[in-house]
């Protein structure tokens, strides 16, 4: 502080003029990489990150299961009427799930007949709504347990295969009832594994950060070889993991999509949203967005913020360097009754010259 106060007197061209056109020249640069940046401040953020945590579901996988399977425990619906009555709940939905859910049935089955009234969110755990006169549920265990539903026993082991495998799952309740579930399948992103490799060799520690079913997520994580998981965390949970890491001094980016990642997004020092399948809501919370959601992105947006910042700070040292020299030369003169060695032309022209 002291160096570029000193700077500021002596020569303030250097931060008014050099430092915000390198900011500005990083900005745009930025865009031609494919990110979005909403003020220079987050470059400077973005250079000093030491962990990133990732959302799972849109975010380190495209986002875009596909349900492939579903189960109804109760006689008076089929199969596929179960899923109709899932895909009804969720046509209102901004979760990725959910979209994934209705996009999946109108592939199979065409348009959704059944409307949803009294629509809700329950951040975290799920959505509720009337459809046809019957109280429904779609959600993840939590949802259920808040409910105090339980899942029949001979559902339970159908139930944690599929979690086995990685796969989600949603569970559906009929006015109390436990009514079956839907399996969904996500597939990783080709550019997740590389991505997180090289985050590594920059010293940034990749964390999984997900409100998905820790055995879905610990498969996910044994392909992108990623030590650090947390699962079953609501949007709460996310804030405070993040908050614990600051406490410790840790510069923390999360990257999310979806609603839920909204808050983390706000909590982190620098928060990164996905520009094609992220929803407005996390678009709005972040300091930059992906526009092209390749992951390959982010790691020129830490390379760009390092190399902004370290350019700034070698033009200041620079800058201050030969200004100090020249005084001194000055001064050193005078006092030695030597004659001047700079005249103001000559310490103009090379302030004009180092700025």
């Amino acid at each position: 502080i002291r160096a570029v106060t000193i700077l500021v007197v002596f020569c303030p061209c250097a931060l008014v003029l050099a430092t915000p056109t390198a900011i500005m020249a990083a900005i745009g640069n930025a865009t031609k990489h494919g990110f979005l940046v909403r003020e220079g401040d987050a470059l400077e953020r973005l250079a000093g990150v030491t962990k990133i945590m990732f959302d799972k579901t849109g975010t380190l996988t495209y986002g875009t299961p596909k349900v492939i399977a579903q189960k109804s425990l109760l006689p008076e619906w089929i199969d596929t009427e179960l899923y109709a009555l899932c895909a009804a709940v969720e046509q209102f939905s901004e979760h990725p799930l959910g979209k994934a859910i209705v996009q999946s049935y109108q592939q199979m089955h065409g348009a959704i007949a059944q409307k949803a009234e009294q629509f809700q969110m329950w951040t975290g755990r799920g959505v509720s709504a009337q459809v046809s006169g019957v109280s429904v549920l779609a959600g993840n265990q939590k949802l259920l347990e808040e409910q105090q539903i339980f899942i029949p026993e001979a559902a339970q082991a159908d139930i944690q295969a599929a979690l086995q495998k990685g796969c989600t799952v949603i569970h559906m309740v009929a006015d109390g009832k436990f009514a079956g579930y839907l399996v969904l399948s996500d597939t990783v992103r080709t550019e997740s594994a590389g991505m997180i490799a090289q985050l590594k060799d920059l010293n940034v520690q990749p964390v999984l950060l997900t409100g998905d079913h820790e055995n879905a997520v610990a498969a996910i994580a044994s392909q992108l070889q990623m030590t650090e998981v947390h699962a079953n965390c609501l949007p709460e949970d996310k804030m405070r993991w993040i908050a614990d890491e600051q406490q410790k001094q840790e510069s923390v980016c999360m990257m999310g999509d979806g609603v839920n990642d909204a808050p983390a997004l706000k909590k982190a020092d620098i928060g990164v949203a996905m520009g094609i399948t992220g929803t407005e809501v996390s678009k709005d919370a972040a300091d930059m967005i992906l526009s092209d959601d390749n992951f390959a992105t982010i790691i020129k947006a830490v390379a760009n913020g390092r190399n902004v910042y370290r350019n700034i700070k070698n033009a200041i040292l620079f800058l201050l360097s030969g200004n100090t020299a020249g005084i001194l030369a000055v001064l050193y003169t005078s006092l030695m009754g030597l004659p001047v060695p700079f005249t103001p032309v000559h310490l103009l022209f090379i302030n004009l010259l180092t700025d």
